[in-house]
Order: structure tokens, then C-alpha cells, then sequence
């Protein structure tokens, strides 16, 4: 009896590490699998590629690039920021010819992975990636070579849909629910309280955030707890830029008849009727272009900045709400843009004040 349990085991352990070489040599075999398609790796920010929001915007500028060129394209969703770098590494180590790693929060960890993979190619998203000096210090101007930083001008985008908020209120008081108390997020909460001020100099704008960690993306029971709140002190539109956390407020704005803005994405879709509009974010357009850039060999690194002017940034007018927004406000909605692209208005980039 005794000798059978340990010829089992024995047959065990050896069909265990069997399957163990198998799947080491079938993951190496990817990595080195259709040596004529590039092969591009993408690591997500904290909330999954299906937020509905600024993942989501990634994530389709990726598979529209992987369906027009030849690519082999990978993809990993960190359940926590410790994640992060394992991910981008794994990537780096098996020689993938461009990273991209979605969200602000991921620069610092490309930085260190960038400097440490000098002959790959990375992007990252929301962030800047600058060469440093001997103490490790930022140098000002200088942008590490194999590394694009594509920002947005997130405060123009929010300045037309401010507008747009301001013209639909009813109570002269409107919200913004933030996700992460932060730079990046203050550009939105500016650009939108200064395009409200641009219509009703009067009007009441409540500024909120669902948190400052990392957590703070991916709290839609808080979100909606937020929403409720500022509509019961009034507010009848809210802006809300908090990835999946945002996701609460528009329950809240559909079970409380009022308007909600969506973000990064069209969100015009996800509650047809209660989305006054979107302030869409062309993260799409910028990973496609990326990606094309090096299909092309034309990859550069450094700064590459999406605004107005290059239809980075703008508000999304569809089947969904078009009979929530009156002609004559989309008319003084794009006369305000044109003065934005033309510098006769100077939105306020909060993140740098």
C-alpha cells in the first residue's frame, strides 16, 4: 500500500515538471513567435482595460493598430500597483519592441525599466519621462531617447464641456468628482470651472475627489456616494473624471433625473439620455499613431502633446445627445475652441501653475 501512494507521487511530480517545461517552453516560443510582426506589450492602469474610460481609449487605439498592421499584441491588466514593474520587465526581457504602459502613475517604474532596456522603445501615457543627471535629479528639457511621453491637454477639453454644463444648469450650481487628488486631475477640474465661469460668472462649482491612492480609480460605490451628495446640494450637471469610480455617478445621475459628463472615452452610450456629453481624451488616436510610428520606423522619443489644436482633446456630440445640446450652444462652444487653438483664451494648465 505504502509503495503505491509513493509510486503515484513519484508519477505526480514528474508529469508536474513535464507541465512545468511545457509551459516555459511555449511561453519562450512566444516571445519569439512571427520574428516578421512587431511585438508590442501593453500594461494597464489600475481599473482593467473594460472601464468604459481612459483604459478603454488605450486599449482600442491598440487593437485598431493590431488589426492594420502586423503585430504581435500582449496585454496585462495589475490587479495592484506592485504589479507594474514585473509586468513592463517581463515585457523588456523577452524583447518586445515597444512597451506601453497606460496611466501616470506608471512613469517613475518605466523610467527605471527605459534606463535599464536602452535599445527597446517605450511609451507611457500621462507621464513625462526625463533623462537625469548623476544624483538621479530630472534634467530639465531632456527626454530619454527610447522613451514617448504622450500628454494631453486635458484643462482645453474640460474648459468647452464646462461651457456646455454651465448653458444646461438650471440651479447654477454644477459638480466635478475627480478620481485621484492630483495634478493631472486638478488640469480638469480648472479647465472645467473656468468654461462654466466663461457662461454664468455666478455659477457654483463642487470639487470633490474619491480618494488619493490608487484606489481612488476603481471605487464606483464612492463615486456614486459623491454624486449624491452634490446633488442634493444642488447640482444638476456633474463632470466627473475618476475612471471606473465615475461609473457611480451616472447611476446617481440617472436615478436622480439629472446630467452627467462623461470622460476620456465617449461615455455618451453607457446611460443614453443622462450623458450630456463626453470630454473625450484621444488616448486611442495617440497609442495608434505610436504604434504606427514604429510599424513605420519613424518611432521618436520625447515629448508629443495632444490639445485642441490637433483634435487631442474635444467634447463628443452623437446620436445620444444630440437632443440634449442646442445648436446655438455648439455654436458658442466651437467659437470658444477656435479662440483656444488661437491663444485668445489662455486656459489655466493647473497641474503647472
Amino acid at each position: 500500500m505504502k509503495r503505491s501512494i509513493w509510486t503515484s507521487l513519484a508519477v505526480f511530480l514528474a508529469l508536474s515538471l513535464l507541465a512545468l517545461s511545457f509551459s516555459s517552453c511555449r511561453m519562450q516560443s512566444r516571445a519569439a513567435d512571427d520574428k516578421t510582426k512587431l511585438h508590442v506589450g501593453i500594461v494597464f492602469d489600475i481599473g482593467g482595460k473594460d472601464d468604459r474610460s481612459f483604459n478603454a481609449a488605450a486599449w482600442e487605439g491598440a487593437r485598431r493598430a493590431r488589426d492594420n498592421f502586423p503585430l504581435v499584441l500582449r496585454d496585462v491588466e495589475p490587479g495592484d500597483p506592485t504589479s507594474v514593474e514585473p509586468a513592463l520587465r517581463a515585457f523588456a526581457e523577452r524583447g518586445y519592441d515597444l512597451i506601453i504602459g497606460v496611466g501616470f502613475a506608471q512613469a517613475p517604474i518605466m523610467q527605471r525599466v527605459a534606463e535599464d532596456y536602452p535599445n527597446l522603445n517605450f511609451a507611457i501615457i500621462d507621464g513625462v519621462i526625463q533623462k537625469r543627471d548623476a544624483q538621479g535629479k530630472p534634467i530639465e528639457g531632456q527626454f530619454l531617447e527610447n522613451t514617448a511621453s504622450l500628454v494631453f491637454k486635458e484643462h482645453e477639453g474640460s474648459y468647452l464641456v464646462g461651457m456646455i454644463a454651465a448653458k444646461k444648469s438650471q440651479t447654477g450650481t454644477i459638480g466635478f468628482i475627480g478620481g485621484m487628488d492630483i495634478g493631472l486631475i486638478h488640469r480638469f477640474a480648472t479647465g472645467y470651472e473656468e468654461g462654466a465661469r466663461a457662461v454664468n460668472p455666478k455659477i457654483k462649482v463642487l470639487v470633490q475627489y474619491v480618494g488619493v491612492t490608487d484606489s481612488a480609480w476603481n471605487n464606483p460605490g464612492k463615486g456614486k456616494e459623491l454624486a449624491e451628495a452634490q446633488i442634493g446640494s444642488g447640482a444638476d450637471v456633474i463632470f466627473t473624471a475618476a475612471g471606473n469610480s465615475g461609473l457611480g455617478a451616472f447611476d446617481a445621475a440617472e436615478q436622480n433625473k439629472k446630467f452627467v459628463i462623461g470622460v476620456d472615452s465617449n461615455q455618451n452610450w453607457v446611460k443614453p439620455g443622462y450623458v450630456l456629453t463626453s470630454m473625450v481624451k484621444r488616448v486611442d488616436n495617440a497609442v495608434y499613431q505610436i504604434i504606427q510610428d514604429k510599424v513605420n520606423g519613424k518611432f521618436q522619443g520625447g515629448l508629443h502633446v495632444y490639445g485642441l489644436d490637433n483634435e487631442g482633446v474635444g467634447y463628443a456630440m452623437d446620436q445620444y445627445n444630440e437632443k440634449l445640446v442646442p445648436p446655438d450652444v455648439i455654436q458658442t462652444v466651437e467659437a470658444a475652441k477656435q479662440k483656444i487653438i488661437k491663444g485668445e483664451i489662455k486656459v489655466t494648465d493647473a497641474m503647472f501653475k
